[in-house]
Formats: structure tokens, C-alpha cells, sequence
């Protein structure tokens, strides 16, 4: 692959899809889950409010349609993030590559809990609350029964091993990026191939998106690293070339 493709792709998942995601997780609530609880907060448009962050909640097909766009940006990002740490091989005399592993096993882990927590709490939880409105006005569901799937829907939320907060999925994907972010940080800073600025920033990107993806902490986690791998990708560095192989 030419050194401009390489280039190409590295703006878009380091930077363009960034800052995409950053002004989308703008619409993206928080602090939801106890009070008013996820149900009876995601069935409905919601006005901005300070207490959930989000400029304003459009309601279960935003929720849906949100997590639609969200999931493949994610996947994206973590092939931005696995090109960082350069050449599986190694940079030509570079040290510590076992940091530069750690954060790909990191990345791919990220990508891949994150899928799952999308699926799950994003994409099948905007449609299923779609579906009850839409019965609900049809009248093919009564409020009594309508109730029963929404409180099964909120145990769901806060399942410990499959909900959308908390769980073992999110916590995972959560974790997995801040491991990530960190060891291709000290990787890059060892071998000289990173600014301080920049590792520092692509720290406090690992961190803010270990919070939370949901605004405000997703939208300035994807703003930091869009900075970080902007100031990166400007950086003069000698041409990229793979360790010789031994006999």
C-alpha cells in the first residue's frame, strides 16, 4: 500500500471519523438509567436538559438510528488505532514491540465489546422500543403488557453481564480502549515516534471513552484523539520500514 493510501486511511479513521463521532455522541444522553429509568426516558423525544447532557433525545428511532451510524465509526476508529502502532513487524530498530501487541489485543477486544454493547443496548433496544410505541398506537398491545416488556427491558439495562451499563460487555470494550490508548502511547513516546502532546492527549482520549461514550465524555474523548493523531500525523518521521528478517 502507497504511503498516500496509508496516509488517506489513517486521516479518516484518526481523524475525520473522530470528530463525526464527537458532534453525533452530542445527542447522545446520559444519567438516564435510574431516573426517569431507560424506558420510560428512550420512548419519547426528551428537550435538552443539563442533567442528561445531550443537546436533545429525539426519541427510540434516534436511539436506534444513532447506534446504526455509531457501530461501524467504532470499528473504523480501531483500525485507526491498530495503523498507530505501525508495522506488526516493528518500526527498524524499534523496542518494547510487546506494548505495541498489548494495545492491538487491546483494540481488537475494544472493537469487539463494543459491537456487542451497540447491538444489544443500541441497536436492538431502539427497535424494540419503536416497536412498542408503534403496537401501542395500533392498539395491538394493551398499556398493561406494554409495561411489563418496558420493565423487562430496564432489567435488561442493568444486567451485569450483557447491559448497557456496568456490565461485563461494557465494562470490557470501556477498559479495553484506556489499555489500548495507553500502551500505544508509551510505545510510540519509547521509541521516539510521539510527542509528548500527543501521547499525553491520546491518554485522555483512552480515559474519557473508558467513562462513558454517551455525551459529554464521548464527544470530548473523540475530540482528543482527532487532535492528538492531528498533530501525529504532521510529525516528520524517517520512512516506515519492517525489521530485516534473520536467517
Amino acid at each position: 500500500m502507497n504511503n498516500t493510501v496509508n496516509r488517506s486511511l489513517a486521516v479518516t479513521g484518526l481523524v475525520v471519523v473522530p470528530l463525526a463521532l464527537a458532534a453525533l455522541e452530542l445527542f447522545h444522553p446520559a444519567h438516564f438509567t435510574m431516573v426517569p429509568g431507560v424506558s420510560a426516558f428512550l420512548s419519547h423525544p426528551q428537550a435538552g436538559d443539563p442533567h442528561y447532557n445531550a443537546i436533545a433525545y429525539f426519541g427510540p428511532d434516534w436511539w436506534f438510528l444513532l447506534h446504526m451510524i455509531q457501530t461501524p465509526l467504532i470499528v473504523v476508529i480501531a483500525f485507526g488505532l491498530l495503523w498507530l502502532t505501525g508495522p506488526f513487524g516493528g518500526y527498524a530498530g524499534a523496542r518494547y514491540l510487546w506494548l505495541a501487541w498489548i494495545s492491538r489485543i487491546a483494540t481488537v477486544a475494544f472493537m469487539t465489546y463494543y459491537t456487542v454493547l451497540d447491538g444489544i443496548s443500541g441497536i436492538g433496544l431502539g427497535r424494540q422500543l419503536s416497536v412498542i410505541n408503534d403496537q401501542l398506537a395500533a392498539k395491538a398491545l394493551s398499556p398493561s403488557r406494554a409495561e411489563a416488556i418496558r420493565e423487562f427491558l430496564d432489567g435488561m439495562w442493568i444486567d451485569p453481564w450483557v447491559g448497557g451499563v456496568g456490565s461485563v460487555v461494557s465494562l470490557t470494550g470501556s477498559w479495553a480502549v484506556f489499555v489500548a490508548a495507553v500502551a500505544a502511547a508509551a510505545y510510540l513516546q519509547l521509541n521516539r515516534r510521539a510527542s509528548w502532546p500527543v501521547c499525553l492527549l491520546l491518554i485522555g482520549f483512552g480515559w474519557e471513552l473508558q467513562v462513558t461514550h454517551a455525551s459529554y465524555h464521548g464527544p470530548i474523548a473523540f475530540s482528543l484523539l482527532a487532535v492528538a493523531s492531528a498533530l501525529h500525523l504532521t510529525r516528520r518521521d524517517p520512512p516506515v520500514q519492517s525489521q530485516p528478517q534473520t536467517r
